[in-house]
């Protein structure tokens, strides 16, 4: 893996800086919506679990236990109606994050070689692809890559992240079909999967680009990508996992083992409780529930409109402007979100607003939304 750091951007939210010092100027405190950290706390039932393993003084293993496994491939029947997964599907990861930027290059990829991505994404796709020499590519049409062999690896994110759209599953086995057809891989992050809210997701699910719908009931050539950061409140556990070709995941092994990068074993029984637990998740699900009416309210009484967010943790919000205008108008009331700028060209007029704030936090935002009206 050839690593190209001097090709890299400068880290995003460094340059939100100058707006959190301006919002920390507001007399009633800082409301800061900008990144997607769970403040609420762990279940008891994961923190028993992982004091439970606390004495782990050997070596764990890079492919997980044998209970990780079961406990995954039980949920991604339960939650994603995905059977039929064995430990050669499965791989458990230290979060998605690191997995999203070290993926190209623990494939192979190198200069010549394109990443294609969706044109508002997350920022780590495209510094993935940077890192491995390879060539990000933005696109959400398949049509823009499809033939192109050249194309070796294609990311989608469904909920996404920023927009918090959901894609249908035509459009995932358009993506499947095509990336087949040029022998490239798919990866989909799936991360904000059990955070569906608007119709038909809320009662239909997600789909999974393992769902046999979508892939035509084989894998091959394609990863599952999830993180318990967000449904489970875990960002702090770094505990997250990936599924699919068996072929591909051996690859990611093979090399993983080599490289050291191992999820700690009290982690890992930390992770079967968590993925063996749909109580919390659902109980979690509504407290963001309620923060979002509380904020989408009064988001649209400020004079925004609210587009996509039909699933996730964040509200994507535009007034007609430049982000940074919006960005300094909100830290002007005291509260700091994401700028579009972050996630790509296409998202420039929009900032993303996280609902990862206390309830008493995100009562005092749409305070001073409704009042700046």
């Amino acid at each position: 893996m050839g690593l190209h750091p001097d090709s890299l951007p400068e880290f995003p939210w460094d340059s939100l800086t100058p707006f959190i010092e301006r919002a920390s100027a507001h007399p009633d405190g800082i409301v800061n919506l900008s990144v997607g950290t769970p403040v609420d706390p762990t279940p008891a039932v994961v923190r028993e679990a992982l004091a439970a393993a606390a004495d782990a003084p050997g070596y764990p293993t890079t492919h997980g236990t044998v209970a990780l496994h079961e406990a995954i491939a039980a949920w991604f029947v339960r939650r994603r109606g995905v059977p039929g997964l064995d430990p050669k599907n499965i791989l458990p990861t230290i979060g998605s994050k690191e997995l999203v930027a070290l993926l190209p290059g623990l494939l192979g990829l190198r200069e010549g070689d394109v990443v294609v991505h969706p044109t508002a994404a997350y920022p780590t796709y495209d510094v993935g692809a940077r890192l491995a020499g390879a060539t990000p590519l933005p696109a959400d049409a398949v049509a823009d890559w499809a033939g192109n062999t050249s194309v070796k690896l294609v990311w989608v994110n469904s909920p996404s992240n920023p927009t918090g759209a959901v894609a249908s599953r035509e459009y995932l086995a358009s993506v499947v079909k095509a990336a087949r057809a040029i022998g490239a891989i798919v990866a989909s992050d799936e991360c904000y999967a059990e955070l569906p809210w608007e119709e038909p997701f809320a009662s239909e699910g997600v789909a999974s680009i393992l769902d046999p719908s979508v892939c035509a009931g084989s894998h091959e050539g394609l990863l599952a990508v999830y993180s318990l950061s967000k449904q489970s409140n875990l960002a702090g556990y770094r505990a997250a996992f990936t599924a699919g070709d068996p072929g591909v995941v051996a690859r990611l092994l093979e090399t993983r083992k080599h490289a050291g990068l191992i999820v700690p074993a009290p982690v890992q029984s930390a992770m079967v409780a968590a993925l063996s637990d749909d109580t919390h998740v659902a109980a979690q699900r509504e407290i963001y529930r309620a923060r979002r009416s509380v904020l989408r309210t009064a988001i649209e009484v400020a004079g925004f409109r609210v587009d996509f967010s039909d699933a996730g943790l964040y509200l994507w919000a535009t007034r007609g402007e430049n982000c940074w205008q919006t960005i300094e108008f909100l830290a002007d009331l005291g509260i700091i979100a994401a700028p579009g700028a972050f996630y790509g060209e296409a998202a420039s007029n929009h900032v993303r607003i996280a609902l990862t704030a206390t309830d008493e936090r995100i009562a005092a935002a749409a305070e001073r939304l409704v009042k700046a009206r």
